[in-house]
């Protein structure tokens, strides 16, 4: 009787591929949960930041706009042809323009200027130099409010636009210090070299080659420092008194009743006009900054 053995597999052709049982794979479905997971929670965040946009649109054409979210009844102009008036819009747009736009020049240069160093220079103390700059970042500007309110008070700036521009740079600089130095560093220093064998000085190399190349990055940090100024509420709020010279972050408060009513739809129309500069400043930047861009990573490949 012949003896039983086990089956053997099938020789394989040469020439041909062997094929291979694929085992399902149990991480699949698991990639699967998650993908619809991380799906439905950037559902849900869309959604949340879409809501208060559609309330502000809509609330803007409504006349009896209220704090729920509804499509009006009657679209309506007359909250826009409330609120376009030079005391109430075109005046603390201006001023916002101002106190905004000087904050961020005045930062972005004072951040180059000291960035330079900091980067270019192989100091004894530049470690905690920059640690005492991070830690500036940290501290809460409610906090440095009360001494700073008798500082102007002592020097005679409050309601001035000027003292509180600079006062805003100075809040302002320890982070844009941060980001200008990063930017900064990926610029190679071989071409200020260059510079320098040609027979310019650091600043001359500042000027016309690290700058130009870094323009992109001080687009990123006047766009930083000039929303953060421009949303700034407590501090104007705290250091300017006459409404010549409030910025539309504290004119918004105005139109908030004393007995808890609120004009709902001019604030909302006041909100669209009190977006549209900072759009505007965004596409600006980004339409100008795109050579830079281009420039900058021609050099580094």
């Amino acid at each position: 009787m012949a003896a039983l053995t086990a089956p053997t597999a099938p020789a394989a052709v040469p020439g041909r591929p062997r094929r291979e049982r694929r085992v399902p794979s149990v991480a699949a479905p698991r990639r699967r949960t998650g993908r619809v997971l991380v799906a439905v929670a950037l559902v849900a965040v869309g959604i949340a930041f879409l809501v208060p946009l559609a309330w502000i649109v809509l609330a803007s054409l409504d006349p009896a706009a209220t704090v729920s979210v509804k499509v009006p009844e009657t679209f309506t102009r007359d909250n826009f042809a409330e609120i376009l008036t030079w005391e109430g819009t075109f005046r603390p747009l201006w001023n916002s323009t101002v106190i905004s736009g000087g904050t961020a020049v005045i930062t972005v240069l004072a951040s180059v200027l000291a960035a330079y160093p900091l980067s270019r220079y192989q100091m004894r103390f530049r470690k905690p130099f920059l640690y005492t700059i991070l830690f500036g970042t940290c501290l809460p500007i409610t906090a440095m409010m009360v001494p700073v309110y008798a500082l102007f008070v002592n020097l005679g700036l409050l309601d001035s636009v000027p003292g509180t521009v600079f006062f805003l740079a100075a809040t302002s600089l320890p982070m844009a210090i941060w980001m200008t130095k990063n930017f900064m560093d990926s610029v190679p220093v071989s071409l200020e070299e260059a510079a320098w064998v040609d027979g310019a000085g650091s600043m001359t190399a500042l000027r016309r080659i690290v700058v130009p190349l870094m323009r992109p990055g001080i687009a990123v940090v006047f766009i930083f420092v000039f929303t953060g100024a421009w949303g700034n509420f407590f501090v104007p709020f705290v250091l300017l008194f006459s409404p010549d010279n409030q910025p539309a972050a504290v004119a918004i408060y105005s139109f908030f009743g004393t007995y808890g009513t609120v004009a709902y739809g001019r604030l909302a129309a006041f909100s669209i006009l009190y977006s549209v500069p900072v759009l505007v400043l965004y596409l600006l930047v980004q339409r100008f900054s795109g050579g830079s861009f281009a420039m900058s990573g021609a050099v580094k490949g």
